[in-house]
């Protein structure tokens, strides 16, 4: 079974960074499509941005871009989310996710880690 396990999240002040990690087991590394989601309360889950198998196209949402930068080491079957300049609106709890074809529908995707928090004050 895949199984994906999010780390990195925590509490940090407007204009702060964040680094979140995701690390992949059971799959070949660079089978999936892997993307960074989120969800904040009272909210519907998003996607914020992700990386196809090769790690040479990225999409990300508007309010994301200059901003976050998604990454992979098929090598290492891990995920990153590099976030800068963060703002309250980014608080949420962000999932990995994978799924044999990249997508912007959070639907497509077939497997999900935990989550991990991220608060911004």
């Amino acid at each position: 079974d895949v199984q994906l396990v999010e780390s990195g999240g925590g509490s940090v002040q407007a204009g702060g960074s964040l680094r979140l990690s995701c690390v992949a087991s059971g799959y070949t590394s660079d089978s999936y499509c892997m993307g960074w989601l989120r969800q904040a309360p009272g909210k519907e889950r998003e996607e914020v941005a992700f990386i196809n198998h090769g790690g040479d196209n990225t999409y990300y949402v508007d309010s994301v871009k200059g901003r976050f930068t998604i990454s992979r080491d098929n090598a290492k079957n891990t995920l990153y989310l590099q976030m800068s300049s963060l703002k309250p609106e980014d608080t949420a709890m962000y999932f990995c996710a994978a799924g044999l074809a990249c997508s912007i529908r959070t639907s497509d995707y077939e497997y999900w880690g935990q989550g991990t928090q991220v608060t911004v004050s």
